[in-house]
């Protein structure tokens, strides 16, 4: 037995048995929208039921043509659809697997004229309003997830999870937010529910006994007008009357202000609202969001919150994530670290989605990593991100690597990254791929820079020796009030109470975080809580509550010389996170200026072309944000030695650091090695 029994145990659903408590949760990747990527999808989906799943569930499907999330999206609507389907469902039987697919109509975040909703409201991040739908319409609807879950099993799948939260049409009915009807279809509390109950009720007559219904319930809408506890508990129960299987945990809209799957929430944050639902029904119930390592899952069941867990996008991070735990090998696990960066960033943008961490996620039949047919000696410089993976990557597919890296620690920006308060969870990659050095049996030179003599002999050299700060040409740049982000994150210079950064891309909004809060940055529940304005779901409605953020220890000024918003480069589902926390924390934010001198007195500010209105911010700190350069010293030196070199990461290209880029690169050149 390993050190997860609760997480490892089967479950009896009567029909079929799963293998253990562990659930793929959906997770849109692109590969759903076209037919010709089937094949590819089954790849992705096989790696993970080989790796031991209990259960995965697809990314979303549209019932019907008004339910597209995107026009000539993802949709499942006749038979043919439905026989191309058995490529995936085959590829997962044939690894032991069960796999269920998600029917998602997206309602008024349909991104397209043809939506449609309960009421004619134009959702906020949405430009196009919908159709408030007749009651022969909300029929129809109801008809079109019936027959998508009967092309569903036709299609060879175990069951369906109908998409009752997070926002989208379903849960358009269910609050009054949304909900503006005075039919059988909106009113009171039973007349917003009977729409979900009745699309369960009619596929549970339509597939019969022997077929998976999961529901996705939303637990808390996290939105104003958002349902109450006692709608949610009602509607959960009338569910399971209806049909359902199992019941899901949803949280949160789209739409809402709190942040709900970013790295800066706690791990498991939400799963004492599903403990609190739990007792209510006799089914199944599976709780979801930020749960990322087998010990986390593991307290979860074990505390009682749920009967088993979800997780969606750790299972790009790591596609062998339950069979490391079942081999007590979890310290081998690539743990998701909520980044968003190569998945929801890249859904939002209409890309195909992967994993910042893992660049093979969803790229399963493109980035084969085989094993060499010639071993080589390779010298690996620079142990940050980019160099890891290529030094690691190139070890597993055989060759002798030897890594060198002057610091006398592996990680690199991700060892500044994750003292940024939110972002602890780097940790965790830096600790992946240390253990991956030691199997892979990498020789590792740490505290060491490489000279031109050390790389001699080499086969192949893999420059990754990273950036150092920019530092701008400003007047009395050499003030002994000057910090680099370096200085200040990584070796903890002390920082006055007045703090000036400047430079506000990436870097620089991490910094202003990192300097408002309080003591030393941590994933505290409570103190997340309380700074969203979140609240147990039985206490107020959509679980929302006032914000009540701590004060920063510091006052801190955030500089830009563009006039543009700031933070418009920062991701697209994390930036307004990062913006909001910033407004949260007082922090002034100054755009279009002109740096002209640092003195005593402070900061020297002009703005803009014609370098008006001056202003002294009387600093006692400040810190340097401004880019990056490229380390290349060694690179003309190898070649002119003859040496094969092959340049990396941000010594290739240092205008944004993207670790997504990066690590990308690294692998992708050992691949070829």
């Amino acid at each position: 037995m390993t050190g997860y029994p609760h997480l490892l145990a089967p479950l009896d659903l009567g029909h079929v048995t799963l293998r253990n408590r562990v659930i793929m949760g959906s997770m849109h990747t692109g590969l759903e929208d076209r037919a010709k990527d089937l094949p590819k999808l089954a790849a992705y989906f096989a790696e993970r039921a080989r790796g031991g799943v209990g259960l995965i569930v697809t990314g979303g499907y549209a019932p019907n043509r008004t339910g597209w999330l995107t026009p000539f999206g993802s949709r499942l609507t006749s038979r043919r659809q439905a026989r191309k389907h058995r490529v995936v469902t085959d590829a997962v039987h044939a690894e032991g697997g069960l796999i269920a697919l998600q029917i998602l109509h997206a309602g008024r975040y349909a991104y397209h004229p043809f939506s449609v909703s309960a009421s004619a409201l134009k959702a906020p991040i949405n430009p196009f309003k919908p159709r408030a739908l007749s009651d022969r319409g909300v029929r129809r609807q109801i008809d079109a997830y019936v027959e998508c879950a009967a092309l569903a099993r036709e299609g060879g799948y175990d069951g369906v999870e109908v998409m009752g939260s997070e926002g989208y049409f379903i849960n358009q009915f269910l609050a009054e937010r949304t909900n503006k009807r005075k039919d059988r279809w909106g009113g009171s509390a039973e007349n917003r529910r009977r729409l979900a109950v009745e699309i369960v009720r009619g596929i549970r007559q339509r597939v019969g006994p022997d077929f998976l219904i999961i529901y996705r319930l939303s637990m808390a809408d996290l939105v104003e007008g958002g349902q109450d506890w006692a709608e949610v508990v009602a509607l959960g129960k009338e569910i399971e009357q209806a049909g359902a299987s199992i019941i899901n945990t949803g949280i949160g809209w789209h739409e809402a202000r709190v942040p709900t799957i970013v790295t800066s929430v706690p791990r498991a944050a939400f799963t004492s609202i599903t403990a609190a639902f739990r007792p209510q029904v006799r089914i199944p119930v599976v709780t979801s969001n930020r749960i990322n390592l087998p010990q986390v899952g593991e307290e979860v069941l074990a505390r009682g919150d749920a009967d088993l867990i979800s997780m969606a996008r750790p299972f790009l991070a790591d596609p062998d994530w339950v069979l490391k735990a079942t081999t007590d090998r979890a310290d081998e696990i690539n743990v998701c670290i909520a980044c968003n960066q190569a998945c929801l960033d890249h859904v939002f943008a209409k890309r195909k989605a992967s994993c910042m961490v893992n660049p093979r996620a969803a790229r399963e039949t493109e980035l084969v990593l085989l094993p060499t047919r010639r071993t080589r000696r390779i010298a690996v410089v620079g142990a940050g991100p980019t160099g890891l993976s290529a030094a690691v990557t190139a070890a597993e597919r055989g060759h002798q690597v030897e890594l060198f890296e002057a610091d006398d620690e592996i990680g690199g920006q991700f060892g500044i990254a994750r003292r940024i308060p939110g972002k602890e969870e780097f940790a965790e990659t830096i600790r992946y791929y240390g253990r991956r050095l030691e199997l892979t049996g990498v020789k590792v030179h740490l505290g060491r820079r490489a000279s031109v003599d050390d790389l001699r002999g080499f086969d192949e050299v893999v420059l990754a020796t990273g950036v150092v700060p920019r530092i701008p040409a400003i007047p009395g740049i050499d003030h002994e009030k000057v910090l680099s982000y370096v200085d200040v994150v990584r070796f903890g210079r002390p920082v006055g109470a007045r703090v000036a950064v400047v430079g506000a891309g990436g870097i620089g909004v991490d910094v202003s975080e990192f300097l408002t809060t309080v003591d030393s940055p941590t994933l505290d529940l409570a103190a997340w809580k309380a700074e969203w304005g979140v609240t147990d779901p039985r206490q107020a409605a959509g679980a929302l509550t006032k914000p009540r953020p701590e004060p920063s220890p510091r006052q801190v000024f955030l500089l830009q010389r563009k006039p543009g918003k700031i933070g418009a480069g920062l991701g697209k589902t994390t930036g307004w996170v990062h913006r909001a926390a910033l407004k949260n924390k007082q922090v002034e934010q100054l755009r279009g200026v002109n740096y002209e001198r640092i003195d005593d007195e402070g900061l020297h500010l002009t703005f803009g072309p014609k370098r008006e209105k001056p202003r002294t911010l009387a600093v006692d700190t400040v810190v340097i944000c401004a880019g990056q350069e490229p380390v290349r010293d060694l690179v003309d030196d190898l070649r002119a030695a003859g040496v094969s070199v092959h340049l990396i990461g941000g010594a290739d290209r240092a205008a944004e650091l993207d670790a997504k880029r990066a690590i990308d690169q690294g692998t992708r050149l050992a691949a070829t090695l």
